[in-house]
């Protein structure tokens, strides 16, 4: 495991990253949710290694050791990626994103088809009508959508006092983290129960607000405007993995979202929620597809 690697690229921003598994094996990048880090495991993940796959987690600008890319699109992280993985000297992979992070991995299958061998959407954010995120998603995630795209500064503003409970405070922040759960389902309730899974997200999150939570606020607000591609224009295989019951993305959205898609295999997973890679099932049964895909 290699958790704090950096790379510079042309324009001289640095970008963070982290090795799991075997690091001569099949390369896979993650790319982590909104807010989020490279920070994905506290040890090495086993079962990588067991499957010969090399886990890649980058931070994007603005997160963890990456530095801010100014004004910068959904689509913009393609050209980070092709310059990154080529200084891994890595000319094909394989990509899992995460919530947010699914937007940017599609991105990367949208302009890389011939370096992408397939993707992964994991609980994946799903574009909004007109910019405005669903009803039916849960009340607090919707207010977080809306307090980005109409009052930025207030969303600031909260998401500082989070990032100063989480430096000065972390048991508190677990506290509060365990406690405001009324708006999660059942499965990623007792997800937060699971002290290894909290602990490991604390450092995570943490992590992400490293630089400070202007970019969380900025990215928050990206995925309320168009991703800037066209879903039907993608040729490289998705897998698409969400739980039925996952209310920070709702499934109805998703399914609207599979039906643009030409190359999509969705996986819906009764009752559960968003916290999916928690969940070792569901984690092998991703890298497994992942590395028949990259194989064949």
């Amino acid at each position: 495991m290699k958790r704090n690697q950096t790379i510079t690229l042309r324009d001289n921003r640095i970008i963070g990253y982290s090795i799991y598994g075997d690091e001569n094996g099949i390369p896979l990048f993650l790319f982590h949710g909104t807010p989020g880090s490279r920070i994905w495991f506290l040890e090495n993940d086993e079962l990588a290694f067991k499957l010969g796959i090399c886990l890649i987690a980058i931070d994007r600008p603005g997160y963890g050791l990456s530095d801010e890319k100014k004004e910068r699109e959904i689509i913009d992280f393609v050209e980070d990626l092709k310059e990154f993985s080529k200084k891994l000297n890595i000319n094909h992979f394989t990509i899992l994103g995460v919530s947010g992070g699914a937007a940017y991995a599609a991105a990367c299958a949208y302009a890389l088809p011939n370096r992408v061998k397939a993707v992964a959407m994991v609980s994946s954010a799903t574009p909004f009508s007109n910019g405005i995120p669903p009803r039916n998603m849960t009340f607090k995630n919707r207010i977080v959508f809306l307090l980005s795209k109409y009052f930025p500064l207030f969303l600031h503003y909260l998401n500082y006092l989070e990032k100063r409970i989480l430096d000065k405070n972390p048991n508190k922040y677990k506290r509060l983290l365990q406690k405001n759960i009324v708006h999660l389902s059942d499965w990623d309730k007792e997800m937060l129960t699971d002290k290894h899974v909290v602990e490991t997200n604390i450092v995570h999150i943490k992590e992400a607000y490293r630089r400070g939570v202007k970019e969380v606020v900025y990215e928050t607000q990206l995925l309320t405007k168009p991703w800037g591609f066209d879903f039907k224009k993608i040729k490289v295989p998705i897998d698409l993995y969400h739980g039925e019951d996952d209310t920070l993305s709702p499934i109805s959205e998703v399914r609207k979202m599979v039906s643009e898609f030409s190359f999509c295999k969705p996986y819906f997973i009764p009752k559960a929620g968003h916290f999916l890679m928690e969940n070792k099932n569901v984690w092998e049964k991703v890298l497994k597809n992942l590395k028949i895909h990259y194989e064949n």
